[in-house]
């Protein structure tokens, strides 16, 4: 057997946190994953949990916040959760 026919973990990986580990028991479950897809699903997962934490941030101060200069600018977390 090669390492690309290695069978992925069962368990979800170390650091992941609440929906990221949901999705990835709910994904283990329903699908029989290669290696490669295990490491596509694992950095799908990492990106979830990324995304709840830009909501958090959003959530907290809001769609503007105050630029360097004391001006209104769109929060970076938006920005940041648009390329996740």
């Amino acid at each position: 057997m090669t390492s690309q026919d290695a069978p992925p973990r069962r368990r979800p990986p170390v650091g992941l946190q609440t929906r990221g580990k949901a999705f990835w028991r709910a994904s283990v479950a329903d699908f029989d994953f290669s290696t490669a897809e295990t490491a596509l699903l694992e950095e799908a997962c990492r990106c979830l949990d990324r995304l709840d934490l830009l909501a958090a941030t959003i959530a907290q101060l809001g769609a503007m916040v105050t630029g360097s200069q004391g001006q209104p600018v769109v929060n970076p977390a938006l920005t940041e959760a648009r390329g996740q």
